[in-house]
C-alpha cells in the first residue's frame, strides 16, 4: 500500500518553493505555465520514493492538514531544514523545536505557508 497525501495551498508557486527549496523536495510533475489549464494549479512532488500532491483546486482537501513523518535520522532532518532555510516562528518555519516527547518520540514541527503541519518523529532509542 502507498500513501499519498494532497496538500491544499493557496499559491502554488510559494508552496512549491517551500517545499522544494527548504524540504528538499523535487518536482515530478510542474504546474502547467498555461494560467487557464486545468493542471496550473497542481504539483506532484517526490523525495526518493514518496510522493506529496500540492493543490490549489477548490475539493482537494482543506488548510490545516497535519501530516506525519517518520525518519530514520531525526537530527539529520532537523539540521537539513535549517540550513536550507527554515525558520523559527513565521508564516511558515519551525514550529516546535526537536522534542523529546513523553509518548516514546523525537520530534520537530513545520507549518508551511498556508498553515498545513508537518511533523518529523523518530522513535526515542
Amino acid at each position: 500500500m502507498t500513501i499519498t497525501p494532497f496538500i491544499k495551498c493557496s499559491d502554488i508557486k510559494e508552496s512549491l518553493t517551500f517545499y522544494t527549496t527548504v524540504l528538499d523536495f523535487k518536482v515530478a510533475q510542474a504546474p502547467d505555465p498555461d494560467p487557464e489549464s486545468f493542471m496550473s494549479m497542481y504539483a506532484l512532488l517526490q523525495r526518493n520514493e514518496h510522493h506529496l500532491h500540492l493543490s490549489q483546486h477548490a475539493g482537494d482537501g482543506v488548510f490545516g492538514n497535519v501530516i506525519y513523518i517518520q525518519v530514520n535520522d531525526i537530527h539529520e532532518k532537523y539540521t537539513e531544514f535549517l540550513n536550507n532555510g527554515l525558520k523559527r516562528q513565521e508564516k511558515s518555519g519551525l514550529t516546535m523545536e526537536l522534542t523529546e516527547q513523553t509518548w516514546g518520540m523525537k520530534e520537530f514541527y513545520v507549518t508551511d505557508p498556508d498553515g498545513n503541519r508537518i511533523r518529523f518523529g523518530q522513535p526515542i532509542s
